[in-house]
């Protein structure tokens, strides 16, 4: 019976938390994407309400709806920065999640070499050994025949 890799569950362990900051990293890039379209929302409405505003500016605006479009012109721009701030997080953590992911791959891929290795040894003890029983087997018979 062939040795065990007696760093089995080192690379078990390895591979689960591989798989683990995978889908941690899915969840990151997946929030980082929501957040950037809610950013764009926010930018494409400012946008089209500030278009709305200049049109009733060139129309005639009293004082009072002038300072209606201008201050829901500027909580929008306080809820774009805001949620710029977000993005800029999510992606921060995002790349820390990255990195987190390419660390645990590394760790994986080592663990697999020597387990690679391991194995490969395995087999050319087993080939050694293989070849030895058949040039005893291989004496034997040439004794006998003599």
């Amino acid at each position: 019976m062939p040795a065990s890799f007696h760093l089995q569950p080192l690379l078990d362990l390895a591979s689960t938390r591989t798989d683990e900051a995978a889908r941690k990293l899915g969840e990151l890039v997946a929030a980082e994407r929501d957040l950037e379209q809610k950013l764009k929302l926010l930018e494409d409405y400012r946008h089209e309400y500030h278009e709305r505003f200049v049109q009733a500016a060139r129309d005639g605006l009293s004082p009072e709806a002038w300072r209606n479009y201008s201050a829901f012109i500027g909580k929008l721009d306080d809820a774009i920065g805001v949620q710029r701030k977000a993005v800029d997080q999510s992606r921060t953590r995002t790349a820390e999640g990255q990195q987190a992911w390419l660390a645990q791959r590394t760790k994986l891929k080592a663990f697999d070499t020597l387990s690679q290795r391991h194995q490969n040894e395995v087999a050319r003890s087993e080939a050694r050994q293989e070849q030895k029983r058949s040039d005893e087997h291989a004496a034997r018979r040439g004794n006998e025949d003599n």
